[in-house]
């Protein structure tokens, strides 16, 4: 059962308001029901309207590693780092940074999310 809030946008698809907003709307509401696998798919159309929507990404990598698609997930998010970079959304790429080195580090991978250079130095590491 859907709730009225994704009842009420899923209206609205296909009409003068659909857009990356709605469609990433849609998503979180999705996921916020607990249904990940269902949002995934409005986090690509919002993707595919705005691709430098940091937040649907953010949202995008989350529901992947919701849904047990952790290489999806580190996917979502370094491309999100990117895209964040590049509109100078720094706090948004900051935060993809931190969830992506999560899984990098529960896995024992030494890449930087960002995929670039080394890794910032450690308390220990610094002077």
């Amino acid at each position: 059962m859907t709730s009225p809030i994704i009842a009420t946008l899923e209206k609205l698809l296909g009409g003068p308001r659909d857009g990356a907003l709605l469609r990433f709307s849609l998503a979180t509401e999705w996921r916020k029901a607990g249904d990940p696998l269902r949002a995934v798919p409005y986090y690509r159309q919002a993707l595919e309207r705005d691709p430098h929507y940091s937040a649907a990404w953010k949202g995008l990598g989350h529901a992947l590693a919701d849904s047990g698609d952790d290489d999806g997930a580190l996917d979502a998010w370094r491309q999100g780092i990117a895209a964040a970079t590049a509109k100078g959304d720094m706090q948004a790429a900051k935060e993809m940074t931190v969830f992506a080195r999560r899984i990098e580090k529960a896995r024992g991978e030494t890449k930087p999310a960002d995929g670039a250079g080394t890794p910032p130095a450690s308390d220990e590491d610094r002077p």
